[in-house]
């Protein structure tokens, strides 16, 4: 990219953690020479969100319909759309009880209250405009975002991680909270890039990366190793939904060794 490049930073529906992550990171100080941030709310009061940009991160999930006219006109204004986190990749945990309807949540959360905007069931980024990149995470690893970044200033393109979090674990030689503790662990259908964090502090991964892409998160084998130590088929799906409630083939999937379908 020639001259400054033009980053702006987008906030939908979310608790803010992902710009948290990005506004604490003190390498953004060596991007200034080299980029103007167009627009950042959390940092600037006076951004403006209909100005060109060579790169635009969104964080957040699409939760009102004034959020869907926001991004499409984020991706007319952009070169780059890059997701932030769970909620911009996934939906994040506001899509956990997708299958309730919107009534019954906002009835349970908000109670009669009423807001200035309309409210939707939360749904991820890319439901409605095109994605080039996604950075994930709940919040992102600082590295990925380094990474995504540098990369893009180069005029080059970052690679995406096709593997689980399961690789990482074992090379870091931790115990398998899944075999040895017989704890419900993720690690094998969740995306890597964490160093494998809660393993190794014996803590079963809850799958906050999102399902590794390309077909390849078999969340049936999964449910039968759960299903084998005496896990019931809704815990199951309650577990895999919390990050994954989107994914098109989840149910799916844990439905079939339930049914003593042939995987």
């Amino acid at each position: 990219m020639e001259g400054k490049v033009r980053i702006g930073f987008y906030a939908l529906t979310s608790c803010y953690g992902c710009q948290l992550q990005l506004a604490m990171m003190d390498e953004l100080l060596q991007l200034l020479p080299h980029a103007e941030i167009v627009c950042w709310f959390m940092l600037e009061r006076d951004s403006y969100e209909d100005e060109p940009v060579d790169i635009a991160f969104i964080e957040g999930s699409v939760s009102t319909e004034e959020e869907v006219e926001l991004v499409k006109k984020i991706r007319e204004n952009a070169k780059i759309v890059v997701a932030v986190g769970s909620c911009a990749i996934h939906g994040g945990v506001q899509s956990w009880e997708k299958d309730k309807s919107l009534e019954e949540l906002w009835k349970t959360v908000y109670g009669d209250g009423k807001v200035k905007f309309e409210p939707k069931m939360a749904e991820p980024v890319e439901n409605y405009i095109k994605v080039d990149y996604r950075i994930y995470g709940c919040p992102p690893e600082k590295k990925d975002f380094l990474y995504a970044l540098g990369t893009f200033l180069v005029g080059s393109w970052p690679e995406d991680i096709d593997y689980p979090v399961c690789v990482e674990c074992r090379l870091k030689g931790h115990p398998c909270v899944l075999i040895e503790k017989g704890e419900p662990c993720l690690g094998p259908i969740t995306r890597a890039g964490c160093d494998a964090r809660c393993p190794g502090f014996g803590v079963a991964c809850i799958g906050c990366r999102g399902a590794i892409g390309y077909d390849v998160a078999w969340f049936d084998s999964l449910a039968r190793t759960f299903k084998e130590k005496g896990i019931s088929k809704e815990d199951i799906l309650q577990r895999m939904k919390m990050f994954n409630a989107h994914n098109p083939k989840l149910e799916e999937m844990v439905e079939k060794i339930f049914q003593g379908v042939e995987e």
